[in-house]
């Protein structure tokens, strides 16, 4: 069957927490668990290969706390793990969460070319901003900065990044034995910026990264975030439990794309979705309910204020949620938390289980067909290019997918049987960004094919 050359099919990333991303999921009998356990992370990214998938996304956030759930109380820094895992993997992106609130852009900008390298051109950065104003007290800051001030700085930490990762031309380093030239002196740039939240001269002592720049995520949802992500994102990482609601996200996003100048089509959308799977729905039911009574109020609370930006510990569990005003740290997520408290009229108990599943992401309990179904059409009726698998508890809940639901997509077409050749942003369609020092009059330098393994 090929390459399955030429027609639009579905894209998944895989969505990693290492406890399973149901809040429960540890507690499965099946599940396996730990936060320095990288002989689960491999086991894990290697069945995602075997399933095709696109990303081995990981999420982050550099604190812990007592109410913490168990896969942020422990966990690997992404770009540790990641490097570790492009030794052991072939094809698979490797997404790497990292905050421009609490990093500088010259050491993360290396970093992230570093992990391009090393994989061959499979890395990419999932950008955030920070949400726990909990972070600055670890990092010598007197407070969080406000929403807006975030992403104003955000938008200027990607510029440096992209600005520091075309130092060098694409054939700078020319290595002539013979006439003892090393590099070119005339393809090396320095950025010399100078902002209003950073002063960078560079250059990035790194040849240009495979891909030109690595594939940028953004899974901000608020009207800051989308509009950061129309300007500059490769992939948009969203929370929808609506296929409606999906679909205007997702016409939104690709809007502003346009009105940014850019083709719309390049920038591909990714819901996050919770399969829980059984050879039958009642046999999927039952494997959810069975989840869900595993699931302990001390620490459904406690993620449930985590999103909603408010402590709800000591509000009634068994009366509506109240009112609450927008968080200023994760808006997007809060106004989804409360409207879908406000319209299906949850009492605070029955929210905390819901967001203990799918913290607001589409749930979808059923056998692999009905499962294959919902994302068919969610991709076909323009909700979706794509999506972040996220499974209730590892490595079980990820083989189930891959076992179950990958050959229905498969046998529809709707997804590809083997990889596409090149760097991620060859699998994933998207074009090599030029460098900014390209002239008009020089043609594009093709991407590095990577080696074999």
């Amino acid at each position: 069957m090929g390459h399955d050359a030429g027609r639009r099919q579905i894209r998944l990333g895989l969505f990693v927490l290492h406890a399973g991303y149901h809040l429960a999921g540890w507690r499965h009998p099946d599940a396996r668990s730990g936060g320095a356990d990288f002989d689960l992370m491999r086991e894990t990214a290697l069945i995602a290969e075997r399933g095709l998938f696109d990303l081995f996304f990981l999420p982050d956030t550099p604190t812990a706390s007592r109410g913490a759930s168990p896969s942020a109380a422990a966990r690997l820094e992404p770009l540790t793990l990641l490097s570790a895992l492009a030794a052991v993997t072939t094809d698979i992106g490797l997404v790497a969460t990292a905050s421009t609130t609490y990093n500088e852009p010259f050491n993360l900008a290396r970093q992230i070319a570093s992990l391009d390298h090393l994989s061959r051109g499979r890395a990419a950065w999932n950008i955030v901003t920070t949400l726990s104003a909990e972070v600055a007290a670890s990092f010598g800051r007197a407070g969080h900065l406000p929403h807006a001030q975030r992403y104003a700085r955000a938008a200027e930490f990607i510029k440096v990044a992209e600005g520091l990762w075309d130092s060098w031309d694409d054939d700078a380093f020319v290595r002539d034995k013979a006439s003892g030239v090393y590099f070119d002196k005339a393809k090396l740039h320095y950025l010399d910026h100078e902002g209003a939240h950073f002063s960078v001269r560079g250059p990035l002592s790194l040849a240009r990264p495979p891909q030109g720049h690595p594939l940028l995520v953004l899974a901000g949802a608020s009207d800051e975030g989308q509009a950061l992500a129309a300007q500059m994102a490769d992939i948009v990482f969203s929370a929808q439990n609506d296929r409606a609601e999906a679909q205007a996200f997702y016409a939104g996003v690709k809007r502003r794309a346009a009105a940014a100048g850019r083709d719309a089509s390049r920038l591909l959308v990714f819901p996050g979705v919770l399969p829980i799977l059984g050879a039958t729905e009642a046999q999927a039911r039952a494997k959810f309910d069975h989840l869900q009574s595993l699931v302990e109020m001390e620490q459904a609370l406690p993620l449930l204020s985590f999103f909603l930006g408010h402590d709800v510990s000591g509000l009634p569990l068994d009366e509506p949620l109240p009112e609450l005003s927008t968080s200023d740290a994760m808006k997007s997520r809060t106004e989804l938390l409360t409207g879908l408290a406000r319209n299906e009229k949850l009492t605070v108990r029955e929210l905390a289980r819901i967001v203990a599943a799918g913290r607001g992401h589409l749930v979808v309990v059923g056998s692999p067909v009905q499962v294959a179904d919902t994302l068919e059409r969610w991709f076909l009726d323009g909700a979706a290019d794509g999506f972040n698998v996220m499974v209730p508890y590892l490595p079980g809940g990820l083989e189930d997918f891959v076992d179950g639901v990958v050959p229905i997509l498969q046998a529809r077409g709707l997804y590809k049987t083997a990889y596409v050749p090149g760097t991620l942003r060859d699998r994933l369609g998207l074009p090599r960004p030029p460098s900014r020092y390209a002239t008009p009059s020089s043609p594009p330098q093709p991407a590095p094919i990577p080696a074999e393994r």
